[in-house]
C-alpha cells in the first residue's frame, strides 16, 4: 500500500454485507464526490441494479477472501455493514493490512458482542441506562429474577441477530425466556443480562467517530413490532422514519454529551480505537435519555431511511474516520427534509418465513424515491425471488412527514410478490404528534 497522505475521497469502495442496509450504503457511496465504482460483496438480487455498483461473491464471513478482493482491485475504503464480520475481527484483519476500514476493531465492536461487557462500560462512564444484573446460570438468571419479584427486560448476552430480547410483561415470561436463552438455541455457555423496565418512546441516535471526535446523524424512530398499533412480535423493524422529532437540536447535544462522549472516553481509556459508527438505540425516561443498546453497525432500516438525506461528502467523512482526520473532512451536509421507509416482509416473517417467490416491481426511483433491495436473490434468466424476512425497502423524502409518507405507500403500491407483508401504520407516532 502507498504511504502517501490519505485521500480526501476513497475512488473505489468496497461494502461488506448482503442486506437493505449494504444497499443503501452503496447507492450512497457511490452518489458521493470523486467516488467511481463500489463493489458490495456478497450483495443480493438489486445490487446490480445501483449505478456504479458491482456484485461479488464472496461471503463476509471469508476475511481471506475480502482481503484479497480488496488487493485485487485496490480498495481505498471498506465499510463493514453488519455486525457479526465485526465482532469476528474482519476490521482488524484489513486495517492490518493497510486498508482503511470503516467499522470497529473485534475490541469495539464488543459493545454490541456482549451486552455484559457493554453495560459495564456504561456503569463504569456514567452512561445513563437501566438496572442490571448479570448472569452466566440458568440457576443464577433465575435466582436474581425472583429476588426483585417483578418482570425484567431479558437479554442474551451475544449477537442474536436481533432475536434475543424479550420484554417481559409477567414472571412467568421472563423465566420462560432464561429457559429458551440457557436451554434453547442459545445453548451451552450462554450468558445474558436481565434489566429494569423503562418507559418512554424509543428513538436511534448514530454518530460517526474517528475514535476521537465525531459527527451526529439526524435522529430516527425504528418500528420494531410486526403488527399494526405496534403489536405482535418483535422483527428487525418494519419502517422507520428520519428526522425523529422526539429529539430536537438541543436533545441531540444532551445525548452527544451525556452518552456519545462518556461512551467514547471510557473506549479509549480501555486502549480502544473506535473507529466506524456507534449506533445508541435510547429510550426517552421522564429522567431524561437512557441507553437500551448500543450497536457497532448502522441500524437496519435506519439506515434506508438516513442515507437519501445525507450529502456527496459521505465517502470523504466515512474515510476520515478510518483514517483518524475527520477533523480534516468536509462537512457533511443534510437534507433538510422528512424521509420515510416502509419495509415489505415475507409471508411467516418473523417466524418461519416462505421464500422463492418472484417480485414485481413498476415502481421507478427517482430522486426522492428509492427502492432498497434486502431479502432477495437474482437468479440466471434475470428474474428476482424473496431470499429473506425483509424482502424491500421503500423510502421516500419530502418536505412533510405526511408527503413523504404517502410517497413511500405509493411507492410500494407498485411492488408485489405473494404473501407481501408489510405495514399500514409506519409513522403513526409522529403524525399523531
Amino acid at each position: 500500500m502507498s504511504t502517501a497522505a490519505p485521500a480526501v475521497s476513497p475512488t473505489r469502495v468496497l461494502v461488506v454485507g448482503g442486506g437493505g442496509r449494504e444497499n443503501a450504503l452503496a447507492w450512497a457511496l457511490h452518489r458521493s464526490h470523486g467516488v467511481q465504482q463500489v463493489w458490495v460483496s456478497p450483495g443480493n438480487g438489486g445490487t446490480q441494479e445501483l449505478e456504479g455498483c458491482q456484485q461479488l461473491s464472496i461471503a463476509e464471513s471469508d476475511h481471506d477472501g475480502l482481503l484479497a478482493v480488496c488487493r485485487e482491485h485496490g480498495v481505498e475504503l471498506v465499510v463493514v455493514g453488519p455486525e457479526a464480520p465485526l465482532a469476528a475481527g474482519l476490521a482488524d484483519k484489513l486495517r492490518a493490512a493497510g486498508f482503511p476500514v470503516f467499522g470497529p476493531g473485534a475490541d469495539g465492536a464488543q459493545l454490541e458482542a456482549s451486552k455484559q461487557w457493554a453495560k459495564q462500560l456504561m456503569v463504569e462512564a456514567g452512561v445513563p441506562t437501566a438496572g442490571y444484573w448479570k448472569a452466566n446460570s440458568r440457576e443464577e438468571a433465575l435466582a436474581a429474577l425472583e429476588a426483585q419479584g417483578k418482570p425484567l427486560v431479558v437479554k442474551a448476552d451475544g449477537l442474536a441477530a436481533g432475536k434475543g430480547v424479550t420484554v417481559a410483561e409477567t414472571l412467568e415470561e421472563a423465566r420462560s425466556a432464561i429457559e429458551e436463552i440457557f436451554e434453547g438455541r442459545f445453548g451451552a455457555g450462554a450468558s445474558l443480562v436481565l434489566e429494569e423496565r423503562t418507559h418512554g418512546p424509543e428513538v436511534s441516535v448514530f454518530a460517526l467517530t474517528d475514535g476521537e471526535r465525531m459527527v451526529l446523524l439526524p435522529p430516527a424512530q425504528d418500528h420494531k413490532r410486526i403488527g399494526e398499533g405496534d403489536t405482535g412480535p418483535n422483527t428487525g423493524g418494519m419502517g422507520a422514519y428520519a428526522p425523529a422529532p422526539l429529539l430536537d437540536a438541543a436533545g441531540l447535544e444532551q445525548v452527544r454529551e451525556l452518552v456519545l462522549e462518556p461512551t467514547l472516553a471510557a473506549l479509549n481509556s480501555r486502549g480502544i480505537r473506535y473507529q466506524g459508527v456507534i449506533y445508541a438505540g435510547l429510550m426517552l425516561t421522564e429522567h431524561g435519555p437512557s441507553v437500551i443498546e448500543f450497536n457497532c453497525r448502522f441500524g437496519d432500516p435506519e439506515c434506508e431511511t438516513l442515507m437519501p438525506l445525507l450529502g456527496p461528502e459521505l465517502a470523504a467523512v466515512l474515510l476520515a474516520c478510518a483514517n483518524g482526520t475527520l477533523h480534516q473532512a468536509p462537512a457533511l451536509s443534510i437534507a433538510p427534509q422528512c424521509s420515510a421507509c416502509v419495509i415489505a416482509a415475507a409471508q411467516g416473517y418473523p417466524g418461519e418465513i416462505r421464500k422463492g417467490d418472484e417480485i414485481h416491481s413498476a415502481l421507478q426511483p427517482s430522486g426522492d424515491l428509492q427502492l432498497f433491495h434486502a431479502g432477495t436473490q437474482r437468479q440466471a434468466d434475470g428474474r428476482c425471488l424473496t431470499s429473506g424476512g425483509r424482502v424491500l425497502a421503500v423510502v421516500a423524502q419530502a418536505d412533510t412527514f405526511d408527503n413523504a409518507f404517502e410517497r413511500a405507500y405509493t411507492g410500494l403500491a407498485q411492488v408485489t410478490f405473494e404473501g407481501m407483508t408489510f405495514r399500514r401504520d409506519i409513522g403513526h407516532q409522529v403524525r399523531s404528534r
